[in-house]
């Protein structure tokens, strides 16, 4: 069984940065996709950054050039690197994983079969 555990979200001003970490346990093959999601208030979830299993990283446009997602296999981590903070960035992020071949995008949250409980992030103006 696959568990993800987020944590890093807190509260910030416009401009500020944040990590979150997500912690995976059970097995995690390399064909594994994983991903950051994020869902405001009344929204539905959005794909933020994808990691695709051959290595491919995609980014949502809102988030491109402030957002950096990235992963240690050592500790079994996916992280994601927020900067420059905006107050439409507000929202419960979650992390997410999918046994899948690579190719087909990595920002559907219909793609994914894994979830964690989500870390949330509030960014005031």
């Amino acid at each position: 069984q696959v568990r993800l555990v987020e944590s890093g979200g807190g509260s910030v001003q416009s401009g500020g940065s944040l990590r979150l970490s997500c912690v995976v346990s059970g097995y995690i093959a390399s064909s594994y996709c994983m991903g950051w999601f994020r869902q405001g208030s009344g929204s539905e979830r959005e794909g933020v950054a994808g990691i695709d299993s051959d290595g491919t990283i995609e980014y949502a446009g809102s988030v491109k050039g402030r957002f950096t997602i990235s992963q240690d296999n050592a500790k079994n981590t996916l992280y994601l690197q927020m900067n420059n903070l905006k107050p439409e960035d507000t929202g419960m992020y979650y992390c997410a994983a999918v046994d899948a071949p690579p190719g087909y995008g990595t920002l559907y949250s219909r793609k994914y079969n894994y979830w964690g409980q989500g870390t949330q992030v509030t960014v005031s103006s």
